[in-house]
């Protein structure tokens, strides 16, 4: 079986929802239900909450969780990318010898995100594989348009009209579920990882939440379940 390393990022700065990541949702701070589903996919001691938050930190130990580290600032910037912020946990856990062969990284804007979706995603995962990565259908190639010279939209996929049932399937990235092999990460950036394979998850499920219409939605949602 192999060794998995659950990665919930929280940054303490959030400009379209202020502390977006602990702010109530159905009056629990909505990193919890990462940490939730988290535990329902390994023990708490391969649950790494990297942030440099201490009111996230109390929160989340508050919970039962003990945070490994608080992240360093030059980690906490505009400018620090996610493949920074993976690659200083595994480095972290490798200075204590524990060594992990897969990263599931759970940003804590999906709270609709479930343990099932995981298990279903991780079954797709192969040592061939750079990453799984959770998606949604997209309407997006049969609607989107581009102005032309003369000002009329010219559709930029669809050219040849017809139904769009008809198309070629097109998805996007819902930003729930991303399965990692931490070696071709360390290899190649999590950039320029190519053999990547897709976990389809419904629309419904699928809310990434980046601003205040987003996070009534999957409020919504969640009162429904």
């Amino acid at each position: 079986m192999r060794k998995i390393l659950v990665i919930i990022p929280a940054r303490g700065g959030s400009k379209g929802i202020p502390h977006k990541n602990i702010k109530l949702m159905n009056g629990k701070p909505l990193i919890l239900y990462s940490i939730d589903v988290a535990r329902e996919l390994v023990h708490d001691i391969d649950i790494c909450v990297s942030t440099d938050e201490d009111e996230i930190i109390d929160i989340v130990e508050r919970y039962g969780l003990e945070v490994p580290f608080k992240r360093p600032e030059i980690l906490a910037t505009d400018t620090a990318t996610t493949n920074d912020v993976l690659l200083h946990a595994i480095n972290y856990y490798r200075s204590i010898g524990a060594c992990y062969e897969l990263i599931v990284l759970l940003q804590p804007t999906s709270p609709l995100r479930k343990i099932n979706h995981l298990r279903e995603a991780l079954a797709l995962y192969k040592d061939s594989v750079d990453m799984v990565v959770s998606v949604k259908e997209s309407s997006v190639g049969g609607v989107l348009c581009v102005e032309d010279e003369l000002g009329y939209l010219e559709p930029v996929f669809n050219k040849r009209g017809g139904r769009r049932q008809d198309m070629q399937s097109f998805y996007e990235y819902n930003g729930a579920i991303y399965i990692i092999n931490i070696n071709a990460l360390e290899r190649k950036g999590l950039q320029a990882l190519d053999k990547k394979i897709k976990y389809i998850m419904p629309i419904e499920d699928s809310i990434d939440i980046d601003n205040q219409y987003d996070w009534d939605i999957a409020e919504y949602l969640l009162m429904k379940q």
